[in-house]
């Protein structure tokens, strides 16, 4: 029967978490050493992963939320206030395109004036587009830029995770 290997007491062989103190357990099964494997394999990729390349792939437009999110919850990126608040801006402007796409389209869509209104999503859709594209290449070329409005919000939050 194995011990926890932080305060001794007896644990099962499949445990992850020692049931007395809580501490993650390096087990000797096969699933406990794969999940260790994956876990230790995505650190290494999140260690290997530079800050410049983290923020690039936060503005990736539609998907870009998906790395913003792997950047907000690693702690490799936790002290990075300057990728941080790019995660955050790029979260933001995905925010914004599901704004126009779910609120203001069906808004627009189901007012009288459909037709008078029709060009305004697709011109809020281009520009929130073209602001990926732009972030793109700043953040690709190291420089920093801050969004009108989510740009503010993205330094408070930002500043809030410190």
């Amino acid at each position: 029967m194995p011990f926890c290997t932080h305060c001794g007491n007896a644990i099962g062989d499949r445990d992850l978490y020692c049931a007395g103190c809580g501490a993650g357990q390096h087990a000797a099964s096969g699933q406990t050493q794969s999940s260790n494997e994956y876990s230790r394999k995505t650190n290494d990729f999140l260690r290997d992963l530079s800050p410049r390349t983290a923020a690039v792939l936060c503005y990736i437009p539609v998907v870009g939320w998906i790395p913003a999110l792997f950047v907000l919850a690693s702690a490799r990126f936790r002290n990075d206030s300057d990728t941080r608040f790019h995660a955050f801006q790029g979260l933001y402007l995905f925010v914004a395109w599901l704004m126009v796409d779910w609120v203001i389209k069906p808004v627009v869509r189901t007012s009288g004036m459909a037709f008078t209104f029709f060009p305004i999503v697709g011109i809020l859709k281009a520009m929130l587009f073209g602001a990926w594209v732009w972030m793109l290449i700043k953040v690709s070329n190291s420089e920093s830029f801050k969004l009108p409005f989510l740009g503010d919000l993205a330094e408070r939050s930002a500043a809030e995770q410190r």
